[in-house]
């Protein structure tokens, strides 16, 4: 059996980084461990979390990171204020990408950006502007993608009918191609 300390280490890390709930399986086969092993080194997570303002949820598929019941209302109350606040020239800039470009991880919306997106990202999900889901093609990364409600406010039922669409998805697309070919960043 693998060290659990080590074990619970990377799960925390692998945790904070997806940002949302994972599957006991996944989790696994990221660490390249058991589900069993895992489950153990979860509840030493759980246990080093206790008062730290983040607490390990787990189902009975699927674990996360949130913050603590301690610390929720103080959270929620500082986000509420956050929502209030306009998304600024960053939340524009990764909502044309995603509009123009389509579905996009955030490794891709980061090179393009030239800027680290994580909180953004966030805010734009919190906002209902975007959603994430599971990336076909790469299991360690999200695929982040323009919601309903996102289109319906821009009064469009599909981002062909975005302002200069046909002229800007092939600049897009040459911008991307100039990138090296080797690069995977833009998987």
């Amino acid at each position: 059996m693998e060290n659990q300390p080590d074990i619970a280490a990377r799960a925390h890390a692998f945790l904070f980084t997806e940002g949302g709930e994972v599957t006991y399986r996944k989790l696994a086969t990221l660490l390249e461990c058991k589900e069993a092993e895992l489950r153990v080194a979860l509840d030493e997570l759980s246990k080093r979390l206790d008062g730290s303002g983040i607490a390990l949820i787990r189902t009975d598929t699927a674990v996360c990171l949130a913050t603590s019941k301690e610390t929720s209302e103080v959270v929620k109350a500082a986000q509420k204020k956050e929502l209030e606040r306009d998304i600024g020239d960053a939340g524009l800039e990764v909502l044309a990408i995603v509009l123009y470009m389509g579905p996009s991880t955030r490794t891709r919306i980061d090179y393009v950006r030239g800027v680290n997106t994580s909180s953004t990202l966030r805010n734009l999900l919190a906002r209902g502007l975007l959603e994430r889901t599971e990336n076909p093609e790469d299991a360690r990364e999200y695929l982040y993608r323009p919601t309903v409600e996102l289109l319906a406010y821009l009064g469009v039922k599909d981002t062909r009918e975005l302002p200069d669409y046909a002229t800007i998805v092939p600049e897009l697309a040459t911008f991307e191609q100039q990138s090296e070919p080797g690069d995977q960043t833009l998987a």
